[in-house]
């Protein structure tokens, strides 16, 4: 039962929902496909921002389907990359805040996130972004550079977001969610056209939950809310608009030491539950909106402009308290951990557009899919930051909190930063007699960007950089579905900012090249890749223990990445994939880091997901589904001095369907494995610690 504390959020999803729901009522559909198990992605739109097919397109790609996030029970989207090859979803463990995600080896928490085709850019490490799987219709991952079509970016690939959008046709979804961590979430889902023409319709989706998790005092609460509206003018126009509302409550995630979870302490094994901070004080408090529309327009059967743009508006309150360590005192008996204060604000708006041109040239024996497009981002963000409030030290043991005596220092940086970039990009994806395919882009983009201390009153950073992106790829499909590929692509980014002597940043490039297969089967719905990448950065820009940020040098990511995705007529579907990594520091200011492996990234990672029903026996609505996730040990220190150990997690899902319902029980990490995430170096080794068992019960009712 849900707690008479939670009744007014449900009442207020209940109503926001029942216009829709109205709606989507009054319209007679004779059949509709409830649940269905479309694991098999049939277009990337990311990867060549076109309708080309996965297979007809030169680079690693993966598309995680709204059918795929159902049945894994992903409420976060760290979650829906678990078993994506080349992605390192949870480098941190337990993190409720933000999402943090490093690709072939390198982050992409700060610009390479998008949603829409458009880039939630964070500069500064300003803001943070955890958007609601919820409100997916897919995730699309393109990896490696990828600036030609989407400008500044990390080099290791993005993250696209595609957002639900209105249907044709009327239906909707309620559905409640339960789970340990006295767990309660309530959604729904509904759209309708509303009128007979179809020349207006719109969606609506929500959610709301309140939930505590697996660490002491830090809860996981939001509340999200998105709308679509399309206006079909005629069969060649539409506009369809978009807006978006989240609210995020929790707190800092946890660091432990490491004597007491990677090495023996005398008094036991820290629990991973253990709250190293001060429940009244911590704090995470993110609100966000935004506000957009998709402008389409077919002049005929071979032009095409499409319009994409969107306004962002971010505001963050940050208070953590984070252990330092344990004392070294043996009067302290390995019990006590020293602990600093840090209070951070935020404020990031963002204007972004996209405008591209799509014409299709050519004859049956040559034919060309050229993209032209020209796109700007205005990105306005503030960030101020009071960090290394000493607190009273606390028995990580024995813990007792509300004792902490802190005042709150000095503002340690106080910062406006201005980015605007303008790019202009053309791509031709050419195909000779329907076998043999090149994709050729280049782009430029001029970007400026400044930072204004209001702390010394004075600009701290003002430049304006230029730069020329090249890709080129080539693909040759067999008739057997066999599709052997190799590609090239550049990456840009401006780094905002200055280094700790107040030395602006050099912006970052990134280059890569990647030779692969693909195979698609004639007989059966499935997609497999095969593809080996040599993949360098240049000029990234890191935090030290003290936060400052600083520049290294050029660093080298080569590796090894397979996935297949299968659904079969018998019933069995299933995901699996492995990547291989080999991560080199090539230049560094320190030269003891030269020749070293990054840290908290694996060299090998595996995962295999299955789902099946039973129809084979006549139990169409039964199914179930089992997973499994490996990860190798991981250095937790620049020096490669310390080592965290592998592990191994398992995922089950039960699931039943009838008359339109859909029940289903997801367990993850079923053997309740309490691991080390990663461990990193902060004065001292700290660990971050994995997701332990988490049982949800869901309740889902389709129309």
């Amino acid at each position: 039962m849900i707690k008479k504390s939670h009744g007014s959020l449900l009442l207020t999803l209940a109503a926001l929902a029942q216009p829709m729901v109205c709606l989507a009522q009054s319209e007679t559909v004779e059949e509709v496909v409830v649940f269905g198990k479309d694991f098999v992605p049939p277009v990337n739109s990311s990867g060549t921002k076109s309708d080309t097919p996965p297979i007809e397109t030169p680079a690693s790609l993966s598309v995680i389907s709204r059918d795929l996030l159902d049945s894994w029970g992903a409420s976060k989207l760290t979650e829906a990359l678990r078993y994506t090859p080349g992605v390192n979803a949870e480098p941190f463990g337990v993190e409720p805040r933000f999402t943090s995600v490093n690709m072939r080896g390198f982050t992409a928490a700060a610009a390479g996130i998008f949603r829409d085709g458009l880039a939630l850019i964070n500069p500064g490490w300003a803001v943070s972004y955890n958007l609601e799987p919820y409100g997916a219709e897919r995730v699309e991952v393109p990896r490696g550079p990828a600036s030609v079509l989407y400008g500044q970016g990390s080099p290791g690939g993005l993250i696209n977001f595609v957002s639900k959008l209105p249907k044709d046709q009327a239906f909707g979804e309620v559905g409640l969610e339960f789970g340990n961590n006295d767990r309660k979430q309530a959604q729904f889902d509904v759209g309708s056209s509303f009128d007979d023409a179809g020349t207006w319709s719109g969606r609506l989706t929500g959610l709301i939950r309140e939930s505590d998790t697996q660490i002491d005092y830090v809860p996981d609460d939001r509340q999200f809310l998105a709308g679509s509206l399309r206006w079909r003018l005629s069969d060649d126009t539409s506009f369809t608009f978009l807006g978006t509302y989240q609210q995020d409550k929790t707190k800092p995630s946890q660091s432990l030491p490491a004597l007491g979870m990677l090495e023996p302490n005398p008094n036991g094994r820290i629990p991973v539950s253990r709250f190293s901070g001060e429940p009244g004080l911590d704090d995470y408090d993110r609100s966000e909106f935004s506000v957009g529309y998709q402008f389409e327009h077919r002049f005929n059967d071979s032009v095409r402009f499409f319009q994409n743009t969107r306004y962002n508006d971010v505001k963050l309150t940050e208070i953590a308290v984070y252990s330092m360590g344990i004392s070294q005192n043996p009067a302290d008996a390995d019990r006590i951990v020293f602990r600093r204060a840090a209070f951070s604000y935020g404020t990031l708006e963002g204007l972004t557009i996209d405008n591209q041109l799509h014409v299709a040239l050519g004859s049956d024996a040559v034919k060309h899919k050229v993209l032209a497009g020209v796109d700007y981002q205005d990105v306005s963000a503030w960030h101020r930051q009071h960090h290394n409030a000493t607190l009273t030290p606390i028995d990580i043991f024995a813990p007792v909190y509300g004792v902490a005596n802190i005042t709150r220092p000095a503002p340690w940086g106080d910062d406006d930063i201005e980015l605007d970039q303008l790019g202009v990009y053309l791509q031709d994806e050419i195909k000779i007699q329907e076998k043999l395919i090149f994709n050729l882009g280049a782009r430029y983009d001029r970007a400026t960007s400044s930072t204004y201390s209001r702390l010394s009153q004075s600009k701290t950073q003002d430049q304006t950089d230029d730069e020329l992106s090249l890709r080129g790829g080539v693909v040759y499909v067999f008739d057997s579905g066999f599709a052997p590929y190799a590609s090239y692509a550049e990456s840009f980014l401006p780094s905002s900012g200055v280094d700790a002597a107040g030395n602006p940043f050099d912006p970052e490039t990134g280059r890569q090249y990647e030779v692969g297969v693909k195979y698609q089967p004639k007989s059966f719905n499935g997609l497999f890749t095969l593809a080996l990448f040599d993949l360098e950065r240049t000029n990234f820009v890191d935090r030290d223990d003290d936060f400052n940020l600083f520049q290294t040098g050029k660093a080298s990511s080569r590796g090894v990445e397979l996935e297949a995705f299968t659904a079969m007529d018998n019933g069995l579907s299933y995901i699996a994939s492995y990547s291989y990594l080999d991560t080199e520091q090539k230049e560094n200011m320190l030269p003891e880091l030269i020749g070293k492996q990054f840290p908290q990234i694996p060299k090998h990672k595996a995962a295999l997901w299955l789902d099946y029903n039973f129809k084979s026996i006549g139990l169409d609505a039964l199914g179930v589904g089992f997973g499994a996730r490996y990860q190798s040990s991981t250095f937790s220190d620049d020096l490669n001095t310390v080592e965290s150990p592998s592990y191994t997690l398992y995922d089950a899902a039960v699931h039943y369907e009838w008359n339109n319902m859909r029940v289903a029980l997801n367990i993850q990490n079923l053997a309740d494995k309490e691991y080390a995430s990663s461990c990193f170096t902060r004065f001292s080794v700290l660990c971050t610690v994995g997701e332990t068992r988490s049982i949800r019960g869901s309740f889902r009712y389709r129309w």
